[in-house]
């Protein structure tokens, strides 16, 4: 496949303004300000596991909490992330994959099926308020954003962990390492869409 899949989404509100630039053919490179250091730190693990690079540029209302931020961010990559998939063609589509972080394991199946569904399960959740820097509530709240907007079957779930800094970790790498194996091409349907319908929805 000789072109470049890529996007650059921007959203400016009154809440925040942020600016997403996607390469899905890269080398796990990523660049991501936030403004909440384990945010960023959690992003970067889906570039590094995706081979995906990213960069992220976000200033918020900070001052209120994270929410807004947070959540803009999702909207942002999930959208940059179905437009740098254009109309699917060669995907693999389907992926999953199970990631172990020292006591935590945590599993993501994915399908880039152009409906956004998210299933996070009850699972993906923290003893504390705050994971490092990021209000802990925020991470399911981002895998549920990213899935709706990138127009995809997300379900996320933390088999067994105690640390929640290892928790957090685990589910990222694996989101990443799934969605790297979905936007992966295959020779074999280059030129097609992996869909009985002909088409993924949009």
């Amino acid at each position: 496949m000789t072109e470049v899949r890529q996007a650059t989404i921007v959203r400016e509100t009154k809440e925040t303004k942020i600016r997403v630039a996607l390469n899905i053919d890269g080398k796990g490179d990523s660049r991501i300000n936030t403004g909440i250091a384990m945010l960023d730190h959690l992003l970067s693990h889906i570039a590094r596991h995706g081979l995906m690079d990213i960069v992220i540029e976000a200033s918020g209302d900070l001052e209120v909490d994270q929410h807004h931020t947070t959540e803009d961010i999702a909207i942002c990559l999930g959208q940059a992330l179905k437009k740098a998939l254009g109309n699917g063609k060669g995907i693999t589509r389907m992926a999953h994959a199970i990631v172990p972080m020292d006591d935590s394991l945590a599993i993501v199946a994915l399908d880039l099926s152009g409906r956004g569904y998210p299933v996070i399960d009850e699972s993906v959740s923290f003893k504390r308020k705050k994971v490092g820097t990021l209000e802990s509530d925020l991470i399911g709240h981002f895998l549920e954003t990213f899935a709706v907007e990138a127009r995809m079957n997300l379900h996320a779930g933390i088999y067994t962990g105690n640390n929640d800094h290892h928790k957090a970790e685990a589910i990222f790498k694996a989101l990443g390492r799934a969605l790297g194996a979905a936007i992966r091409i295959d020779a074999r349907i280059i030129d097609d869409v992996p869909s009985t319908k002909g088409v993924i929805e949009s």
